[in-house]
């Protein structure tokens, strides 16, 4: 059994910011397997679905950012989930708009959210998914939380459907290492 977390915040006022790109991974994840976000438990929204075989549950936590890793921490306990089977999306103001990186460990850095998770977990060896955001010279925190561009939208699209992409690889088996050298962009 899997446990795939985008990280957001769940007012609508918030739905097209740079935040909410984990939500929006874990929406595109739903698109590739035909699920709905048709549950509410464990302070989030959840989608159950299979890939090969597999029991695969898609949460996006409606505790807002910084208090996201309480809801995975709820999930994960009622679910029994390996840390090894538990993914994380969520945006990265550090890497350049549209990248995917991924990881399998590392403190939650400047990410608040991230943070929460890696505080509530107890562990920093956690399968992290970023979709870059850039940033430039802007103030993060306003940045983190305007209205994402037209143009802006499209080449971050792309990072969050190879982030679904990655996702339905690692449930279909492939090693994580594996999906690492296959996504990560150099």
């Amino acid at each position: 059994m899997y446990l795939i977390v985008g990280l957001g915040n769940p007012d609508a006022k918030y739905q097209n910011t740079f935040h909410n790109v984990g939500f929006r991974c874990a929406d595109a994840l739903c698109q590739l397997c035909d699920a709905k976000f048709d549950k509410g438990e464990c302070r989030a929204i959840t989608a159950h679905t299979r890939i090969n075989n597999e029991k695969v549950i898609i949460a996006k936590p409606i505790t807002y950012m910084n208090l996201s890793g309480e809801s995975i921490w709820e999930l994960v306990c009622k679910y029994k989930i390996p840390v090894g089977n538990l993914i994380v999306c969520y945006d990265d103001a550090d890497l350049p708009l549209g990248n995917l990186r991924i990881r399998t460990k590392g403190s939650g850095g400047t990410h608040n959210g991230m943070k929460n998770v890696v505080h509530c977990l107890k562990t920093e060896e956690i399968i992290r998914m970023r979709v870059g955001i850039g940033h430039g010279d802007r103030d993060i925190k306003e940045y983190v939380l305007a209205q994402i561009s037209k143009q802006d939208n499209v080449v971050l699209q792309e990072g969050i459907d190879l982030c679904a992409k990655a996702i339905y690889k690692f449930c279909s088996g492939t090693p994580i290492e594996r999906v690492m050298g296959e996504f990560n962009k150099r």
